[in-house]
């Protein structure tokens, strides 16, 4: 019996994260990609091996062994994808993955375009973030603007009517002034 584990009691607990949430969500979106590349690769290979089937007639499959991954990314395409997931908000990864996965289930598609799948997604995210955001910025600018626009009527207040000596006005300045009419 090791006694190693008994003399760690005292040290602090290792850091379960200490990466940025968007080295995170850079990963988490290159993770899907690869997945759903191999995904992808693994149903392409399904059709190949039953359309073999059909016209051969023979099922050789349980002789063969799985063979390795046959496409990867290249080099230019990986960084130019992780260029954009680094872009992506971490409160946007989630739906992004969705939307892929959907994708993905509607059109079936080959293993070499799934990375153009994948980078149309991420366009399509980054232009909501960006439509949001200029939502964003014009609610906050109404949001300041004063309520009534300049010039259009004359606001009077209470201390400029003490500094010019002029009696106070007998009604609350929130309530319009109602009078009968005088009958004479």
């Amino acid at each position: 019996m090791s006694l190693i584990p008994w003399f760690r009691w005292n040290e602090p607990p290792p850091r379960l994260s200490s990466r940025s949430p968007a080295e995170m969500v850079l990963e988490t979106l290159m993770m899907e990609l690869v997945g759903q590349m191999r995904e992808a690769e693994r149903q392409q290979r399904e059709r190949s091996n039953s359309v073999r089937k059909i016209c051969t007639g023979v099922d050789y499959s349980w002789l063969a062994s799985t063979p390795r991954s046959t496409y990867d990314l290249s080099p230019g395409e990986r960084l130019q994808l992780e260029d954009v997931c680094a872009k992506i908000h971490p409160s946007y990864c989630g739906p992004a993955i969705l939307r892929f996965r959907q994708l993905l289930a509607e059109q079936e598609p080959e293993v070499q375009e799934v990375s153009g799948l994948f980078r149309s997604v991420l366009q399509e995210v980054l232009e909501r973030m960006k439509q949001e955001e200029e939502a964003h910025k014009l609610t906050r600018q109404w949001s300041l603007r004063p309520r009534g626009s300049p010039g259009t009527f004359k606001s009077r207040t209470i201390s400029e009517d003490v500094e010019r000596d002029a009696p106070r006005p007998s009604r609350t300045w929130s309530m319009p002034e109602f009078r009968a009419p005088k009958a004479n």
